[in-house]
C-alpha cells in the first residue's frame, strides 16, 4: 500500500492518517474463519483510544495462542468500544463465505456502543453499511484497530471450536479449529459431516450422501 502523506509527514497506515485529520472514533474490523470446513465465521470491531498501550499487537495469525489471549484481555480493557458477532454454518451455506464474512463484519460494526466516524476494513471489499469506510489490504498488519479486531475474532472463534470439541470429540476441533488438516479430512472420511460442517464446501459435500455411524457426543 502506498504511504499516505499529510504535509511533510509520511504515514504507512490509514489509521494514523485519519487521526491527523481529526477523526478520533476509528473502528477497525476483521474476521476469522473464512477458510475452515466447520464452525462459524467470526468478526470483531474495535475502536481504540489514541494512547493505547498494546505491546506486541499485530496480525493475530502471527501471534502465539498465549500472546493472543493476553492481548485479548488488554484490548477489552483499553478499547473505547468493541463487539464480536458470528454467522454459523447454515448462514454461510446460504450466503456464500465472502458475503457471510462481510455480513458478520457489518454486524460487529453495528453492535458497537459508539458510532464510528471512520471504519477501516481488512481486505479489498467494503462493507454493506452506510458508514464512511476504507478497505485496507493487509490491514491487520498495518492498522492497530484492525489488528486488535483480528485478535478478538481469532480468540473468540478458537474458544468456540474448543467448546465444540467437547460435543464432537471425534473431529478434534480443539486442535485444528475446523481447518482442512489431514486429521480433520480423515475424521470426515470416518464419521461424515456433523451439524457444524459447511455442507457446500469441498471436503465436506462429498460425504453428504454416505452412510456413517451415529455421532458420539461428549458430555
Amino acid at each position: 500500500m502506498k504511504d499516505l502523506r499529510a504535509g511533510k509527514e509520511v504515514f504507512a497506515d490509514p489509521e494514523s492518517y485519519w487521526r491527523l485529520q481529526g477523526v478520533p472514533l476509528i473502528a477497525g474490523v476483521d474476521e476469522s474463519g473464512r477458510g475452515p470446513l466447520a464452525g462459524p465465521v467470526v468478526a470483531a470491531a474495535v475502536i481504540l483510544p489514541p494512547g493505547h498501550d498494546l505491546p506486541g499487537l499485530k496480525d493475530s495469525k502471527r501471534l502465539t495462542p498465549e500472546a493472543r489471549a493476553a492481548l485479548d484481555e488488554m484490548i477489552r480493557r483499553q478499547a473505547l468500544a468493541f463487539a464480536v458477532r458470528e454467522l454459523g454454518a447454515r448462514r454461510i451455506e446460504r450466503l456464500g463465505i465472502l458475503a457471510a464474512s462481510l455480513k458478520a463484519m457489518a454486524l460487529a460494526i453495528q453492535a458497537l456502543s459508539l458510532t464510528p466516524e471512520m471504519v477501516l476494513v481488512d481486505g479489498h471489499q467494503p462493507l454493506p453499511l452506510a458508514y464512511p469506510q476504507q478497505p485496507v489490504i493487509k490491514g491487520d498488519d498495518l492498522c492497530p484497530s484492525i489488528s486488535a479486531a483480528s485478535v478478538l475474532a481469532k480468540v473468540h472463534r478458537d474458544r468456540q471450536m474448543e467448546a465444540y470439541h467437547r460435543l464432537y470429540p471425534q473431529y478434534n476441533f480443539a486442535q485444528h479449529k475446523g481447518y482442512a488438516t489431514p486429521e480433520h479430512l480423515e475424521a470426515l472420511r470416518c464419521w461424515g459431516p456433523c451439524e457444524l460442517h459447511r455442507r457446500t464446501f469441498k471436503g465436506v459435500k462429498e460425504w453428504l450422501r454416505q452412510e456413517f455411524p451415529p455421532f458420539p457426543k461428549g458430555g
